[in-house]
């Protein structure tokens, strides 16, 4: 075995910082020498996972646990980054030749670039692309990906005490969690608390169960809403957790669930703070046509219409226009515009701004009055 001396090591990273500007300026060289379309225009016309700056991943299995859900093997390209286990991607999918985006948690545990993507998926009868994704998504398809983002995610150190409670989809983060968890030889209590409909909706049932029966630190708590009289939670389902005064509580699931834990977690006094993370709108945005005047004006496209109050994502898809979105909840930062002028309302905190020229997130902020947006 040779050893590098320190000034080896040190003549290295030059070299290194050298090779990867050189690496850049060819890029753009070639894309300047492309224009207008970016290299991957062409590439993907040779092959789609053939990229030079995109993200995408090829499916490789495509399985059905249940009669909803589609679960999904992807391997990325050479750019993803790996996740931690909580996170989400946004995925994008071409519908009837228009590109929609969504966001999914991976349910396998946290990996590095090398690894596979798992999502799960539930199709929701309003889910354009998770309906898209059960009926069509077969081996070979390449969707479009981001890197992993969010910060829903394991704390540093190790916690005294893990409880994952989840609904429904809610289910990936929190397995990926614990199937992180357990891959580190986590040697604490771990309770898993999960509430699907019936015991046949639980995608990973089986999963769950053999890893119970594998770890004894492990305690399986499954809930089903339409087969028992305390299928919802209450405080009792965390009867008998060890350490809960100390533990680390991660909640993910409908807006219902999540508020029930956060009340139960101030009841309790646990000294942990509660980790949380919502896959829908804590609340539906709920627009009254009477109370909105003023006129939305697209700057970019030059496309006006009358405010109706919704959220400036909507109002712009029925103008026509087709702005990037992901998780249409004000996690993922994808549908970010300019506004340049007029007020506008964040229908999750109820705040005013009439700043102008600033980016703001689409799908949680309505015109108060005229506003102008570039897109």
């Amino acid at each position: 075995m040779s050893i590098r001396s320190p000034q080896t090591r040190s003549q290295s990273r030059p070299v290194a910082a050298r090779s990867g500007r050189w690496n850049r300026l060819v890029g753009s060289i070639v894309e300047a020498a492309l224009s207008p379309h970016p290299v991957d225009r062409y590439l993907e016309l040779l092959d789609p996972m053939l990229t030079w700056r995109d993200l995408r991943g090829e499916i490789v299995r495509v399985e059905h646990p249940t009669a909803r859900t589609v679960r999904l093997t992807i391997r990325p390209t050479r750019q993803w980054r790996g996740h931690r286990a909580g996170q989400f991607v946004q995925l994008s999918v071409v519908i009837d030749g228009v590109r929609h985006t969504r966001c999914f948690s991976p349910a396998n545990a946290g990996s590095g670039p090398d690894g596979t993507i798992e999502l799960t998926v539930t199709a929701n009868e309003d889910g354009l692309v998770s309906k898209h994704l059960a009926r069509h998504a077969r081996p070979g398809d390449v969707v479009g990906l981001s890197q992993a983002d969010g910060e829903f995610v394991l704390p540093e150190t190790d916690p005294a005490s893990a409880v994952f409670i989840s609904g429904g989809s809610g289910i990936t983060p929190v397995l990926s969690m614990l199937r992180t968890l357990v891959s580190q030889s986590f040697a604490g209590p771990i309770t898993f608390v999960h509430y699907a409909p019936t015991r046949h909706d639980v995608a990973y049932r089986a999963e769950l169960a053999e890893l119970e029966q594998a770890h004894p630190q492990l305690d399986l708590r499954l809930h089903f809403t339409r087969e028992a009289d305390d299928g919802h939670f209450t405080v009792d389902h965390l009867d008998g957790v060890p350490a809960l005064a100390d533990a680390d509580v991660f909640v993910c699931g409908p807006a219902p669930l999540m508020d029930a834990v956060a009340a139960a977690h101030a009841d309790l006094g646990i000294s942990r703070p509660l980790h949380r993370e919502a896959f829908t709108l804590t609340a539906p945005v709920v627009a009254d046509p009477d109370s909105a005047d003023g006129e939305v004006r697209f700057s970019r496209s030059g496309a006006t219409a009358a405010n109706d109050g919704r959220p400036l994502l909507d109002q712009a898809e029925s103008a026509g226009l087709t702005p990037e979105s992901g998780c249409r909840m004000g996690i993922c930062f994808s549908c970010t515009a300019v506004k340049k002028s007029g007020c506008t309302r964040n229908v999750l905190t109820g705040e005013t701004d009439v700043e102008s020229d600033k980016q703001i997130q689409l799908c949680i902020n309505a015109p108060v009055g005229s506003v102008e947006i570039d897109i």
